[in-house]
């Protein structure tokens, strides 16, 4: 069973319309989650903004944004998130070879120094290792306070995500 509730415009708070408004404005549709977070429309404004952020604007690259993202889907075994983001990790440039292997829980071989760091930080955040100082430094050193700072919220936010359609038995959509 789906759980979303679409909240038609009449059932709106005027805060609620102004934050579908941008929502739809910059996405020309409400997303499932959002569909979640309208009902706190300060929420769905923050997430908004923050998800926008971490997309089009900050310090990572969408391969690594989308590493991110399928590591997140897999640790919480959030069919929805991961279906959706394997189809973008494609469309970004991430082959079949590491998208399998970020799934299974294995060194996707990543090239770019950047990309591992991203990869080792995250795998180590999910896992729920605590880094050594050294091994801190080494991820520090390769995507920067900026990195560290962009990949800890990127978890969170797609755990957001993740347990949001989780919860609300969203369908997995079809790739």
């Amino acid at each position: 069973m789906n759980r979303l509730i679409d909240l038609p415009p009449e059932q709106q708070t005027a805060e609620q319309k102004k934050v579908f408004e941008q929502l739809v404005a910059g996405r020309g549709r409400i997303l499932g989650p959002y569909k979640i977070w309208i009902h706190s429309p300060t929420v769905a404004g923050g997430m908004e903004h923050i998800g926008t952020y971490l997309n089009k604007k900050g310090s990572l690259s969408e391969r690594e944004v989308e590493i991110g993202i399928l590591l997140t889907a897999q640790h919480w075994d959030a069919n929805y998130v991961r279906q959706a983001h394997i189809k973008m990790g494609k469309q970004v440039g991430l082959s079949q070879e590491i998208i399998d292997a970020v799934l299974a829980g294995q060194d996707p071989k990543l090239t770019d120094p950047h990309e591992r760091g991203v990869h080792r930080f995250a795998t180590s955040l999910l896992k729920g290792a605590k880094l050594s100082d050294a091994e801190f430094a080494e991820v520090e050193k390769a995507i920067g306070r900026d990195g560290i700072a962009e990949v800890l919220v990127l978890i969170g936010y797609y755990t957001s995500v993740a347990l949001g359609m989780k919860v609300h038995e969203v369908p997995v959509p079809q790739t």
